[in-house]
């Protein structure tokens, strides 16, 4: 059979090679000078391919349609990619939370393995070819790009990423051909991605990075996720760990509400009987004083603002309301929240081709016959640390294997 694969990412070399692998005749078109573009800058530059948990920790991971997958990750799981890449001359080493690199720390060296696997397998690559259209007539289909039409394919992987880090060559293109085939797109939205705020302070603490805080979303004044970690403030708002995975569990929600617990682990009584014992052993201080000690120094003008207390007032003159103002605020650090940040700078994307329309086992769409979508153009995403590499290596892999 002749297959087109669309896109020269993870999802594409993999559903390619594969796909060529089973003795079919396979063209790969990439918009791009060269393949793996994007892969070129995961893990910055580093590349985290996988994480090597077990399937259950791997599903917990997955934010968006998590069950679709099921299958496809019992076919070619995280340790299948390990060995993929190992079996291609390029040996891989876990390091912490189970993400696993190449032992090189160099993106390039993945990127090498899945094209000498095209090579071995002979299909052929065609750079500098952007799709813009992908049509069929009867059973076969024609692809058209910036260089010319190709016809005559039994079938068509479109493994074309999704909007994010659009100078990558993701641009959404997938969306519109699967659109034109009759299928529906789940709306799109940046994932791990920065949060910007309205508050005022943020100038004042830019570039200050918190540890071991708990980063809380409300929804209807009732707790909606909350996570335990690292983040920063930037000059609009707030990044790191515990915040871009934040942004992909509320991007899809609406009235959210954000706050800090500054002292996770400490109850508002032990605060309070820590900022009693803090005054009567030092009742001569000034508030901001002795606040320096329970957070950063540039954090504490904002967060005596915030409890409406003069910094240089005395720690003896503390009344009771007060008090609990401040334990309050060291656990309940309100962010005034804005939006998520663009589109373009999220890790991922969020949103895309309906996966009721995909069937989980191959990838096919069950409204078009021979034609099948792989990687972040399903509307399927995770949190980081190799989970969404492997989302790509795995719908790449089924969707290459099924075309008999």
């Amino acid at each position: 059979m002749r297959v087109a694969v669309i896109g020269g990412g993870a999802s594409g070399m993999m559903a390619a090679g594969f796909c060529a692998k089973n003795g079919h005749n396979v063209d790969l078109f990439e918009a791009n000078e060269k393949l793996g573009k994007k892969i070129y800058i995961t893990g910055k530059g580093r590349c985290n391919v996988t994480n090597a948990s077990t399937q259950n920790e791997i599903m917990n991971n997955i934010i968006n349609n998590a069950k679709f997958l099921y299958s496809s990750l019992n076919t070619f799981d995280s340790y299948s990619t390990i060995n993929f890449f190992e079996e291609n001359g390029v040996p891989i080493k876990i390091e912490r939370g189970n993400r696993a690199f190449p032992v090189s720390d160099k993106s390039s060296d993945i990127i090498k393995a899945l094209s000498n696997f095209l090579v071995k397998n002979k299909v052929n690559v065609y750079l500098n070819s952007k799709v813009v259209d992908i049509g069929k007539n009867d059973d076969k289909f024609c692809i058209t790009t910036s260089k010319g039409k190709y016809c005559n394919y039994d079938a068509t992987i479109c493994c074309v990423g999704g909007a994010t880090y659009s100078a990558t060559g993701s641009k959404g293109d997938g969306y519109l051909f699967a659109k034109k085939f009759g299928h529906t797109i789940k709306e799109i939205k940046p994932g791990l991605v920065p949060i910007l705020l309205n508050d005022k302070y943020i100038k004042q603490i830019e570039g200050l990075s918190l540890k071991n805080v708990k980063l809380v979303a409300t929804k209807q004044d009732k707790i909606f996720k909350e996570l335990f970690g690292e983040m920063l403030f930037t000059s609009l708002g707030i990044s790191g760990p515990i915040v871009l995975s934040m942004s992909s569990y509320i991007n899809r929600e609406q009235n959210i509400k954000l706050y800090l617990d500054l002292k996770p682990a400490l109850t508002n009584e032990q605060l309070l009987n820590r900022i009693e014992r803090d005054i009567n052993t030092n009742n001569m201080l000034q508030i901001a004083t002795l606040l320096s000690g329970l957070l950063p120094k540039s954090l504490v003008e904002p967060f005596l603002n915030k409890c409406n207390i003069e910094k240089t007032l005395k720690v003896k003159s503390l009344n009771i309301k007060q008090k609990q103002i401040i334990a309050h605020y060291l656990k309940h650090f309100d962010l005034d929240f804005k939006e998520l940040d663009k589109l373009d700078y999220g890790i991922i994307t969020s949103g895309g081709i309906n996966v009721k329309e995909i069937d989980p086992k191959t990838m096919e769409s069950k409204i078009v016959p021979g034609l099948y979508f792989a990687g972040e153009v399903l509307d399927v995403d995770a949190l980081t640390g190799g989970f969404n590499l492997q989302i790509a290596f795995t719908t790449g892999y089924v969707a290459g294997n099924s075309i008999i």
